[in-house]
C-alpha cells in the first residue's frame, strides 16, 4: 500500500551502503556553499537511491530550506528555471547541479491552481524537509543524503523499499498520480530501470489515470518519451507500456495499426529495435530520437501511403504526404520537433530506394542518413517487413572496394533487366 502517514518512519541512518567517494566533487561544493551559508541542504532523489543500489548516478540534485533567490545570493554562476516550480541550476566545475527549496504540502497548494482532473499547475509553496519528502513522488526518491553527517534521511520508508524492490507512491496514489499524470510514465520508467515490481495500489492508479497522459502537454511528452527509451531499458519500458495501457496514450496511431494488423510484424520490428537502442547505449553508442519513432510510426505511415496510391496519389508523392499526415498527427499527443521529423522521413523516404538499389547506390552511401535508413532496413528485414536479399546487398556493398561496387551495380542491373518482363512485338498484317 501507499505510504500515507506523515510522521518518520527511520528519520535517519549512519548504517547504509553509500560511498561518501562516489559524491561528485561539484555535489559536494554546492552543498558545503550552502551549509556555510547557513542553509541545511543535502542530496536528494535518485542521486541517493542510485548511491544506495551501487550505481553511479548520471547527475546530483540537492534540497534546501533556500529560497531560490537565495541560492542564487551564493553561487555567482547560478541560474532560476522553471515555472511550475522554481528551481536552481548551479554550475560546478563542467556539472550543473540542481537546487531546489523544500516544498510544503499539498493541502498548502491553492485550489486554483489546479485542474478540474487534479492536475497541479503552480507549486511553488514551500516548506520544511520533512513536508518536502511527502510531496515527492516515489518512496525510493524521497531519501536525503547529510554528506556531513553522513547519514540517510528517510521520512517515507523508501530505503525497506529499495531493500523489497518496490516502486511505491507516497500519499494516496490515485490523487498523486492525478496531480500530475507523467508520475504513470515515471513509475514505468524505474521499474522497468530498477527491474523492481510496482506496487498493487500503484499498480491500480497507473491503469486508471492513464488516459489524462492527453492532458499533459505534448512537448512535455516528447522530453519524457526520451527518458523512457533512451536510457538503457528501452525493451522492459516498452513491454510495462504494454501491460498497463500506457502505449495507446503516446502512441495511438502506433497502437491501433498494431491492433488492426497484428500479424504484418510490426510489434516483432517494435521488440528488434528496442533490443538494439539498449545494446547501444551499453555499449555508449549514441542513439536519436528520430530511429525509434521511425520505427513506431512505420505501420502507419505505410497504410497511409497505400490510401494515397489507391487514390490516384503518384508514388513518391504519396510518401512525403503520408509522412508529414502522420508526424501531425503524432504531435498532437508527443511534439515531433523539426530537428526529428526532418531525418524520420528521410529514412522513410529511403526505404524503397534501398529495397529496389536503383539510382546511384555510391551517392546514397554519402546520404548523412544513410547508416541511420540502412539500420532500419536490416531491421525491418528480420522482422519480415522487407527482403533480406536488399539488407544482404547493402551489407556487401559497404564493405567492398570501388571497383567491386561498380561490379555488383552491374550485375545488380542486368539482373533488373532480365527479371523485367519483355515488351510483345507488334505483328503487322500484310495488306
Amino acid at each position: 500500500m501507499s505510504r500515507t502517514d506523515p510522521s518518520p518512519l527511520t528519520p535517519s541512518t549512519t548504517y547504509h551502503p553509500i560511498e561518501f567517494s562516489e559524491i561528485s566533487r561539484g555535489a559536494i561544493e554546492v552543498l558545503d556553499g550552502l551549509n556555510d551559508a547557513g542553509y541545511a541542504s543535502q542530496l536528494v532523489g535518485g542521486c541517493v537511491r542510485d548511491l544506495y543500489l551501487g550505481r553511479h548516478p548520471k547527475d546530483f540534485d540537492v534540497a534546501t530550506e533556500a529560497h531560490p533567490e537565495q541560492v542564487r545570493e551564493v553561487f555567482r554562476r547560478a541560474r532560476l528555471i522553471g515555472r511550475r516550480f522554481k528551481l536552481v541550476h548551479v554550475r560546478a566545475g563542467r556539472e550543473i547541479i540542481e537546487v531546489s527549496t523544500y516544498r510544503s504540502s499539498a493541502a498548502a497548494i491553492d485550489p486554483e491552481h489546479k485542474t478540474e482532473h487534479g492536475r497541479l499547475l503552480r507549486d511553488n509553496v514551500y516548506g520544511m524537509q520533512d513536508d518536502d519528502a511527502w510531496r515527492r513522488d516515489f518512496t525510493i526518491n524521497a531519501l536525503y543524503y547529510d554528506h556531513r553527517k553522513r547519514r540517510i534521511v528517510d521520512y517515507v520508508g523508501g530505503v525497506a523499499d529499495l531493500d523489497a524492490g518496490v516502486v511505491r507512491m507516497i500519499g494516496n496514489a490515485n490523487e498523486r498520480c492525478r496531480e500530475d499524470p507523467v508520475r504513470v510514465l515515471r513509475a514505468i520508467r524505474f521499474a522497468a530501470a530498477l527491474g523492481f515490481t510496482i506496487d498493487s495500489e500503484l499498480a491500480a492508479a497507473v491503469e486508471e489515470a492513464g488516459p489524462l497522459i492527453g492532458d499533459v502537454p505534448a512537448a512535455r511528452l516528447f522530453d519524457e518519451v526520451l527518458k523512457l527509451f533512451h536510457r538503457g531499458h528501452a525493451s522492459a519500458t516498452y513491454e510495462l507500456l504494454r501491460e498497463y495501457g500506457l502505449f495507446s496514450h503516446l502512441f495511438p496511431l502506433s497502437a491501433m495499426h498494431l491492433q488492426r494488423a497484428p500479424t504484418a510484424g510490426h510489434e516483432k520490428l517494435y521488440r528488434l529495435a528496442l533490443r538494439n537502442t539498449d545494446q547501444r547505449v551499453s555499449d555508449g553508442k549514441p542513439v536519436i530520437a528520430a530511429f525509434l519513432l521511425a520505427v513506431f510510426l512505420w505501420g502507419p505511415v505505410r497504410a497511409a501511403v497505400a490510401g494515397h496510391r489507391e487514390a490516384g496519389v503518384p508514388d513518391h508523392e504519396s510518401e512525403f504526404i503520408a509522412a508529414d499526415e502522420v508526424l501531425a498527427q503524432q504531435s498532437v499527443r508527443t511534439t515531433v520537433p523539426r530537428r526529428v521529423a526532418t531525418p524520420i522521413k528521410e529514412i522513410w523516404v529511403m526505404q524503397p530506394r534501398l529495397e529496389s538499389r536503383r539510382g546511384r547506390a555510391a551517392r546514397m552511401l554519402e546520404n548523412k542518413r544513410f547508416r541511420a535508413a540502412y539500420d532500419f532496413l536490416v531491421l525491418r528485414s528480420e522482422a519480415g517487413d522487407a527482403d533480406s536479399e536488399a539488407a544482404d546487398w547493402w551489407t556487401r556493398f559497404q564493405g567492398v572496394d570501388e571497383s567491386q561496387r561498380h561490379s555488383m551495380v552491374r550485375d545488380r542491373h542486368q539482373r533488373s533487366a532480365k527479371d523485367r518482363p519483355r515488351r510483345q512485338r507488334r505483328r503487322t498484317s500484310a495488306a
